[in-house]
């Protein structure tokens, strides 16, 4: 795999060589990313034409947030996959892992787009024996396809040639693992509840445009942190390890990545016990 050298002063020609440089290392991750993206143009749509409402909100809503989330996450292991050791991705054993993974998106997409269609909740759902099999499933989907990021920190973060500065190759290794680890705790504790909220809200007093409960706990703050361990920590590591030296970086990499475990373990912590992060 080749690295690509970005500078202001490239010349315009070369905007187009951008998107293969960047996302061309995992096209089936990347394509399928883009096509999360394509998708919520007819998701949105639907919500322009179908009034019906779940819940207080378009029953639509869910799956355009859903194809929204999927996307920034396969497009960025798209990114990340150009520091995987040389080959990895085509051997028979990874490709058959990205098919599995693959078909865990499209299961989790068309499980929720069909709830939404039906004018149910997807999530939650245990109303019958159908939807309680499939909610179980789609926790072994989400669990399966989230396991991709630990699998390629792991391999980026053994593979010096990849990514020869040391903090950032440990910034990357940290960040696409704690996305996995912890995502699979708050999610997990999150599968095992009735909901999402942790307490009856009175006023419905929301964070504007992530819709976090600001009355009650809510799960979805702590796992929205957890997800993006895989942008937060390697942009820590990038800052610092263009600013420090070697050493100091390195142990800059690990502050960073023990403060936000014990930021989202806070957010974690305050949900269960009902309260809100961000209070009226």
């Amino acid at each position: 795999m080749t690295d690509a050298t970005f500078s202001p002063s490239m010349p315009a020609r070369s905007t187009g060589r951008m998107i293969p440089a960047l996302f061309g290392a995992d096209p089936r991750f990347a394509m399928l990313g883009a096509l999360m993206l394509f998708s919520m143009l007819p998701t949105g749509l639907a919500m322009q034409v179908d009034p019906r409402l779940f819940q207080g909100e378009n029953i639509w809503l869910k799956p355009l947030k859903f194809e929204f989330a999927l996307a920034v996450y396969l497009l960025s292991l798209a990114f990340f996959a150009r520091f995987l050791p040389a080959g990895l991705l085509d051997r028979r054993g990874f490709r058959i892992f990205s098919v599995v993974v693959i078909l865990c998106v499209l299961g989790e997409m068309a499980w929720i787009g069909g709830a939404a269609m039906f004018g149910t909740a997807s999530h939650f759902n245990l109303s019958n024996p159908v939807m309680q099999g499939l909610y179980g499933l789609m926790g072994l989907f989400a669990v399966t396809l989230t396991s991709a990021s630990l699998i390629y920190g792991i391999a980026i973060w053994r593979n010096p040639a990849g990514l020869p500065d040391a903090a950032l190759r440990l910034s990357v290794g940290l960040g696409l693992g704690l996305t996995f680890v912890l995502t699979v705790v708050v999610a997990g504790y999150m599968s095992s509840q009735t909901g999402h909220l942790v307490g009856v809200p009175v006023s419905d007093a929301r964070v504007p445009i992530m819709g976090w409960s600001r009355e009650v706990g809510d799960l979805r703050l702590p796992h929205f942190l957890a997800t993006h361990a895989m942008h937060v920590i390697p942009l820590g590591g990038l800052v610092a390890s263009r600013m420090l030296p070697a050493g100091a970086a390195l142990r800059a990499v690990w502050a960073v990545s023990t403060v936000f475990v014990l930021v989202t373990g806070a957010s974690f912590a305050m949900a269960i016990m009902g309260l809100p992060v961000f209070p009226v």
